[in-house]
């Protein structure tokens, strides 16, 4: 018998048999067209809904992507099978449909339907995806209700679920108390600490996990070597990889997934040199090798070196994706380039790539580099002009605009926004409150700081951390604790008294509260960045070595000038990295040439 083709020409209902079906739904599982035809074959035929060819098609369907098509089938299906729930469950949630999935698993439980040990991993995934906790709280119920919490898979996804909403306590009481932590669990759990910001706490299982038993994998590399970037670890970072590739897990630069992370780590220690290196030495490169160095040039503060790359990647690279032209936009915005700013986001607009079309996280790159320029109304019309809702991200980025060039009233209008928005969070509330002070307005920041306390908002800490022979140093403002505290500000005084021969000024306009000038002075003079480099020049003073600071919140422009004169007297380069971008002080100068 001749196996039938899948063309636009089914075969009659007549000619049809259920071995000549199943060879036509082989041959159809590329199309979603073609297999919505079969579909009608099947039901004018009078084909079981039992048979598995429905399955066959149900789960064909989700592979392609047409869950509207796939939804009406199965909600059409008798009694399906849990494999079915489970594969819809599962297609949803893989395809970023993180409310359909846990609606139709409700749906499930409502029926009396009993899932299975592979129900709840993609479950518990969609939950992860989800602004709140609640949903995952309650299907975390049916898991230990179902008995089925000690299952590997389920496991995993709780953990990961648990660090995603903050609850990193549970998530290691999760881990601790698994049965066989395999390699997966440790990976997973290494991940997220570093997806959610706990990135000590995944160099710590790294640590782990030889003692445990426990080889780690080329994944495990990746996980860490992004740990060490998120907190300005090269050092650390450089003997990981070391170590990997001695150990046999990483075989030269024949891992490009280990290779681009290191690529990250490089940048996102501010070490562009290096990168640069890495990157002309790679003998593959993909669209997220560009995207990393085109990114991290951006976020360094190098714009020319940034576009250059991206119009070299244009020319002769792989097709540039969203995060490529987000630091094409990050390029423009740190360098005010806002007529070619503008021409990237128009050919964003203009493509018909899904993978370029303008994102949230566009929209506030154009709202942050119309502000920085000084086109706050312009910024303004944007935002009104948004396809979508514009979100915290956006409305956020016209608020700092509207700080640094003191326009209280339409920085008023993004704060309102941003309250019904993100009402928890400080720093927002803070902003508004330092442009009411520098405007002289005391009452209404006294208004403003009651409203926080009321609503029991905390304010976000500012530290400053250095990395020394593998150990991170953490600082905060007026800090003693250290044990080096006499020495640093004994280097300090030094500094200080060195600088002011060279003509330093000390600027409080960064100090918000209604105090006297020298009040003012003693608070700024023991900022956190300034106590973690004069750290670094009591215990390192080879002029050679960088020293590198990562600050959690963005520096502050006394701050920023005093690393300008601290790089010019003590010959030494500073790389600062704040909460927005890199500063890279050389011979009293800036990377940002004082646009931050």
């Amino acid at each position: 018998m001749m196996m039938p083709k899948c063309s636009h020409n089914l075969p009659t209902p007549i000619a049809l048999t259920k071995q000549s079906a199943a060879a036509l739904l082989r041959s159809c599982s590329g199309s979603p067209d073609q297999l919505k035809q079969l579909h009608s074959v099947l039901l004018t035929t009078g084909l079981s809904v039992k048979n598995s060819l429905l399955t066959g098609l149900l789960v064909a369907l989700i592979n392609l992507g047409d869950f509207r098509y796939a939804r009406k089938l199965f909600d059409g299906m008798h009694k399906p099978r849990v494999f079915l729930w489970n594969t819809l469950i599962r297609g949803y949630s893989k395809n970023e449909m993180p409310v359909e999935s846990v609606s139709l698993y409700k749906q499930m439980a409502s029926l009396g339907v009993r899932p299975d040990e592979f129900t709840h991993p993609f479950v518990l995934k969609a939950c992860s995806d989800l602004p709140e906790p609640w949903a995952g709280c309650a299907v975390h119920a049916h898991v230990v209700k179902h008995g089925l919490e000690f299952f590997t898979e389920v496991r995993n996804e709780l953990m990961i679920m648990c660090a995603k909403f903050g609850d990193v306590g549970s998530a290691d009481y999760l881990f601790g108390s698994m049965i066989e932590r395999d390699l997966v669990a440790w990976n997973a759990f290494i991940a997220t600490c570093v997806q959610v910001g706990h990135a000590s706490r995944a160099l710590t299982l790294f640590r782990e996990m030889g003692p445990a038993g426990i080889r780690p994998d080329a994944v495990t590399v990746v996980g860490v070597l992004s740990a060490c970037g998120q907190l300005g670890c090269l050092e650390t970072g450089e003997k990981i990889y070391e170590y990997a590739r001695s150990e046999g897990i990483v075989i030269g630069s024949s891992n490009m997934i280990v290779e681009n992370a290191r690529l990250d780590m490089y940048m996102k220690c501010g070490s562009t040199g290096k990168a640069r290196s890495l990157f002309n030495q790679m003998p593959h490169r993909n669209v997220i090798t560009w995207s990393t160095m085109i990114v991290g040039y951006a976020t360094n503060g190098d714009s020319e070196q940034a576009l250059a790359l991206f119009s070299k990647m244009q020319n002769s690279g792989p097709s540039p994706n969203h995060v490529t032209y987000l630091g094409a936009l990050l390029a423009c915005a740190h360098a005010g380039l806002v007529e070619q700013g503008r021409a990237f986001f128009n050919a964003m607009v203009r493509s018909r790539s899904k993978d370029i079309q303008p994102r949230k996280e566009h929209y506030a790159c154009m709202v942050d580099m119309l502000g920085r320029a000084g086109n706050l109304e312009e910024a303004y019309e944007f935002i009104t002009s948004m396809p979508t809702e514009p979100d915290s991200g956006v409305w956020g980025a016209l608020l700092g605009a509207c700080a640094i060039h003191k326009n209280v009233k339409l920085g008023q209008v993004a704060a309102d926004k941003l309250f019904l928005l993100a009402p928890e969070v400080a720093s927002y509330q803070v902003l508004l409150s330092n442009m009411y002070a520098s405007g002289g307005r005391w009452g209404s920041v006294d208004r403003l700081r009651l409203r926080i306390r009321k609503k029991g908002i905390k304010k976000v800490m500012g530290y400053s951390t250095v990395e020394f022979n593998g150990e991170i140093h953490v600082f905060y403002r007026g800090d003693r604790s250290h044990p080096q505290a006499r020495n640093i500000y004994q280097k300090l005084e030094e500094l200080y008294a060195k600088m002011k021969g060279f003509g330093y000024i000390q600027e409080v306009g960064s100090v918000y509260h209604d105090v006297e000038v020298e009040e003012k002075e003693a608070m700024t003079s023991v900022h956190s960045e300034k106590l973690a480099i004069a750290f670094t020049l009591v215990i390192n003073e080879v002029p050679e070595s960088p020293i590198r600071v990562i600050k959690n919140l963005r520096t502050c422009e006394d701050c920023h000038n005093f690393c300008k004169f601290v790089s010019r007297i003590s010959m030494r380069e500073i790389v600062m990295r704040d909460k927005s971008r890199f500063h890279h002080f050389r011979d009293g100068t800036c990377s940002c040439k004082d646009f931050w």
